[in-house]
């Protein structure tokens, strides 16, 4: 917390937070960048399961940024600071952008699967980089986070299965 201004300290309890925060900013720039991505998907999804797709990956996108302001607000809460700008998205994200022309739809339903597991893998590390700083509230909040995006991956699997 010793480079945060101290205009923007936060006062708490905890100590050792910096690993949360970080653990938490880079799970929060993989959130933006599935966002996207998903959107991208909607947006561009082609074939005959075009409906259920758009509206499945409208969904998807909507739960993913409803995600975003409570994952900024716990860093902020536990005394550090979140990102600011795309740019700080770019540097921070795990999860791939995909600026193709066209994807198609069984791409796409995997691509974004297998993205979402992989947000479940950040939120995993944020759940115990939490749990090593004894922060309960962090703990407990992302066990939420897990379970949409184990969700949304499964929602993807099995749209995507054939037969």
């Amino acid at each position: 917390m010793a480079d945060t201004d101290p205009a923007l300290r936060t006062p708490t309890d905890l100590s050792n937070t910096r690993s949360v925060a970080d653990a938490l900013n880079t799970a929060l720039a993989d959130c933006f960048a599935l966002y996207l991505k998903t959107k991208n998907f909607h947006w561009h999804v082609s074939g005959p399961h075009f409906r259920d797709y758009h509206l499945l990956l409208d969904d998807q996108a909507a739960q993913v940024l409803g995600v975003t302001d409570a994952i900024a607000e716990r860093v902020r809460k536990i005394g550090n600071t979140t990102l600011r700008s795309i740019g700080d998205i770019s540097r921070r994200q795990t999860i791939a952008d995909n600026d193709k022309e066209f994807v198609d739809a069984q791409t796409m339903l995997a691509e974004l699967r297998d993205d979402n597991l992989k947000l479940v893998e950040a939120f995993r590390t944020v759940k115990d980089a939490a749990e090593d700083a004894k922060d309960n509230a962090t703990s407990g909040i992302v066990d939420e986070w897990t379970d949409q995006a184990e969700e949304r991956a499964w929602f993807l699997f099995e749209a995507s299965r054939k037969g």
